[in-house]
């Protein structure tokens, strides 16, 4: 079975504009833009690099933390 199957581990480079790196995660662009990374390209995934993966992490932990405190005390 082959073990490289993702555009990832192929070298796709960060979705994000302005930004060169190597991707490491796939992502969905609405999840992206949620966290308010302006990408570029087509179709329903959207690639980022580490750093933009950490930014991404940060604003959906955020997000999730203000969803908690609205279930109750």
């Amino acid at each position: 079975m082959n073990a490289d199957l993702g555009k990832v581990s192929k070298g796709q480079g960060c979705s994000v504009s302005g930004c060169s790196s190597n991707a490491v995660r796939s992502v969905s662009k609405e999840t992206a833009a949620k966290a308010g990374l302006s990408t570029q390209g087509e179709g329903r995934r959207v690639y980022v690099c580490d750093t933009h993966y950490k930014a991404l992490k940060k604003a959906r932990r955020r997000e999730e933390r203000l969803e908690r405190m609205r279930w109750g005390p």
